[in-house]
């Protein structure tokens, strides 16, 4: 069984690459197909781009990002997103209405909508100061 791997990174925007290849790195490793990959990428980095901009976007400290890849059961992949910015619970934000008119949708949340979608499971909790985001994502799309 492989082991838990851990990156811990500057929560900056030169980081997003590191961060991003460190993630793909492990997904490829467990043998995710290539879809799989980009739908892990688009999630991860939608989370990673709003803690940057968000969490520590207007905090008097930038603070780090650290993700933890690891394997389970063999048919999923557990993701967990630690941060120590502004409180902000993702599960909590409404899915936006993707059906309603473009010129009358609410600005932002599409983001946050789509990881929701990408991901089988998509948990948060805030535990010592930081913000502590789990996905979820099995090698095959759930139905």
């Amino acid at each position: 069984m492989t082991m838990p791997a851990t990156i811990t990174l500057p929560g900056v925007m030169d980081s997003l690459y590191d961060l991003m290849a460190f993630v793909a790195s492990h997904a490829r490793e467990q043998g995710f197909s290539v879809e799989r990959i980009r739908d892990i990428e688009l999630a991860v980095e939608e989370v990673l781009v709003n803690i940057i901009k968000y969490a520590y976007g207007n905090c008097d400290h930038r603070g780090s990002i650290e993700i933890i890849c690891k394997p389970a059961d063999g048919r999923s992949l557990v993701l967990e997103i630690a941060d120590s910015g502004i409180p902000f619970n993702i599960t909590s934000v409404p899915d936006p209405d993707v059906n309603a008119d473009i010129n009358a949708r609410q600005i932002g949340g599409l983001g946050i909508y789509f990881v929701k979608q990408l991901m089988d499971e998509v948990r948060y909790r805030r535990e010592d100061g930081r913000n502590k985001l789990t996905l979820v994502v099995h090698k095959t799309v759930s139905s």
